[in-house]
């Protein structure tokens, strides 16, 4: 059965309930506290310390309004703890009333089955046979004998809780059919009913908390309710069952030091302390009466949170002596004597959740990561929840604690962190000054070529030519208006929308061979010069020069018509036809030299081979 519920979106990660938990059965998964269930012994100490709420426990509100609205005779059973819990009711008559308008048909005190099962315990242990005994009132300490002490089992007294052993007492009053609804501090009651059988058997628990929200549902309130009473039969000392050493006293069980063989303790150290020794030295010698919570019964975490422990108790006793003046003993006797025969027996399951300890190695590798290598390195304060260092580390290695646990690690991974923290807002603030000087550098820059840009883009619409830039897919980045007026009236109309023709694509705009001429420009990065076209009847001239290889291309393009470009164009290509005769002339020139300097050596040498006296 799954006793505690977690709720993803409320975790923060304090591992408060990790470090509480007796049982290791909390663990942190995906972002969150998940449980275990297998190993949850129902403590409850998880949700008490839980101030996120992101732990809550089963709630059995609805199922017991079910139960009040059906044809069943339901009754409640509260528990011993009632004074304590429930000060601000001015009488437990006022507070049977509220609980019974809620629909219940009877309303019955546990303190009698507790008064039933210390007869049993006095009965039990004065008949000393050499067995020391685990008393099970408390259903915690059981879960926990069963899954991590297995061994102790067969130490654990065979007879039922206050609450199973009251539950007997009203089937056998009211009937088998009986519905039967425990009121308590406990949470892990809520488990111990699904075990109960037959005429045992409790069909649903309500905590304190959830009888409040019971009341303030349906407007409950003492003042507006009728008197009534417990219905019998009433309890006595059995009130004592919920404080440490209470149930002992119940029935004069000897608890002197010098003569007494039962050690009573509670607490979530005191509990798991007591069991260790109880199965470890054989010294001890003696019974231990057990009980989870801080406080006994009055603290457990079906309460109230902001209840104190010592006034719970003494509220407890000073109810208890009111009932003993106005309870009848006679009565209770007749009463104890008709149901003491019923059977208290019950029996355990084994439910071993133990875990192999983890190798040396292991817990050697997580001291070490914990910057605890050497033994002088243990502090063992215990604030991780674990007693030791090394038990620590074991747990992190089973996965059942994390690092940050750890307070010590945890501090000094904070102090590391803030360290680096420090570094990192240094060289933040480095980085930061040194953006900002590169922001004033690029806007200076920004300014200067904004400012080179209409320097640029003025100069070339004085240019007497006209200009064009393109990108490797012949589209225009800009041109000037000489351009556009020589490209004619259309191109005039879409400079109108698109100032310098920025983005049209050239190949619309020129003729084929001027575009061939264009993409030889840009694919060969070789420029074409002065080569003479014509655009809408126009003679022009036309330079076309790489600027970016691949990328960018630019031309020049002149009208011939024009008188002074007309005139500058017959002088250039005068003085290029004369370069170019000059360059003829003097290569004719250089090519007779040549020859009549090899006819001069050829016929010298022919004079000289037949001069006389040579054949």
């Amino acid at each position: 059965m799954s006793l505690i519920q977690s709720i993803k979106e409320n975790c923060k990660l304090c591992y408060a309930c990790i470090r509480v938990c007796p049982s290791r059965a909390i663990i942190i998964e995906d972002q969150h506290a998940q449980v275990l269930h297998d190993r949850c012994i129902g403590c409850g100490h998880c949700v008490s310390v839980c101030t996120p709420k992101a732990l809550r426990y089963i709630d059995s509100i609805e199922a017991t309004e079910k139960l009040l609205r059906s044809d069943y005779k339901v009754i409640a059973i509260c528990a011993p703890s009632i004074p304590g819990e429930f000060s601000d009711i001015s009488s437990r008559r006022n507070f049977t009333g509220m609980i019974k308008a809620l629909g219940f048909d009877h309303v019955c005190e546990v303190a009698f089955g507790a008064d039933l099962v210390a007869l049993k315990y006095k009965e039990l242990l004065s008949d000393f046979k050499g067995k020391y005994y685990i008393t099970t009132n408390c259903p915690s300490v059981v879960y926990n004998v069963e899954k991590f002490h297995p061994e102790s089992i067969t130490n654990l007294v065979r007879l039922v809780s206050p609450m199973i052993a009251m539950a007997k007492v009203v089937h056998k009053k009211y009937g088998a059919d009986a519905k039967v609804v425990y009121i308590g501090p406990c949470i892990a009651a809520k488990r111990e009913a699904t075990r109960a059988t037959d005429d045992g058997k409790v069909d649903e628990v309500l905590t304190f908390v959830e009888l409040r929200k019971i009341f303030e549902k349906y407007n409950i309130k003492e003042n507006s309710v009728e008197y009534s009473d417990f219905d019998p039969p009433h309890g006595r000392k059995g009130y004592l069952f919920p404080i440490h050493r209470g149930m002992f006293q119940a029935v004069d069980i000897d608890e002197s030091h010098l003569t007494g063989r039962v050690v009573s303790t509670e607490g979530r150290f005191n509990f798991i302390e007591a069991i260790k020794e109880f199965e470890n030295l054989q010294s001890l010698k003696k019974h231990i009466d057990l009980f989870y919570c801080d406080g006994g019964c009055t603290m457990g975490p079906g309460t109230s949170p902001d209840g104190q422990k010592f006034h719970r108790r003494s509220l407890v006793i000073d109810y208890t002596k009111r009932r003993l003046e106005s309870g009848d003993k006679e009565l209770w006797k007749k009463d104890i004597e008709e149901y003491i025969q019923l059977n208290f027996r019950r029996t355990y399951e084994a439910d071993d959740q133990r875990t192999k300890s983890p190798s040396p190695e292991k817990i050697q590798k997580v001291l070490v990561a914990l910057g605890k290598p050497n033994k002088e390195d243990h502090i063992d304060c215990g604030a991780c929840g674990y007693e030791t260092c090394k038990e620590f580390a074991g747990a992190v290695s089973q996965h059942f604690a994390k690092p940050d646990m750890c307070i010590i690690f945890n501090i000094k991974n904070k102090q590391d962190y803030i360290k680096n923290l420090k570094v990192a807002n240094e060289k933040l603030e480095k980085t930061r000054q040194a953006l900002e000087e590169s922001e004033k550098n690029a806007q200076h820059e920004k300014e200067v070529v904004k400012a080179m840009s209409i320097t640029t883009n003025t100069m070339l619409q004085k240019i007497p030519s006209g200009v064009v830039l393109v990108d490797q897919e012949l589209k225009i980045i800009s041109s000037n208006m000489r351009f556009i007026a020589l490209l004619g009236e259309d191109a005039e109309n879409i400079a109108e929308v698109i100032p310098a023709l920025k983005g049209a694509d050239l190949k619309t705009l020129l003729p084929p061979n001027i575009i061939n001429l264009f993409k030889y420009v840009i694919d060969k990065n070789d420029g074409v010069e002065n080569r003479d076209i014509q655009i809408n009847e126009q003679l022009l001239t036309i330079s076309i020069f790489p600027i970016t290889k691949g990328e960018v291309a630019g031309a020049v393009i002149r009208d011939m018509q024009l008188p002074e470009v007309r005139r500058e164009e017959v002088i250039n290509r005068i003085t290029e036809a004369i370069d170019k005769n000059l360059k003829m002339v003097q290569n004719i020139g250089f090519l007779l030299g040549e020859g009549a300097s090899e006819t001069e050596k050829m016929l010298n040498s022919i004079v000289k081979s037949y001069k006389p006296g040579k054949k």
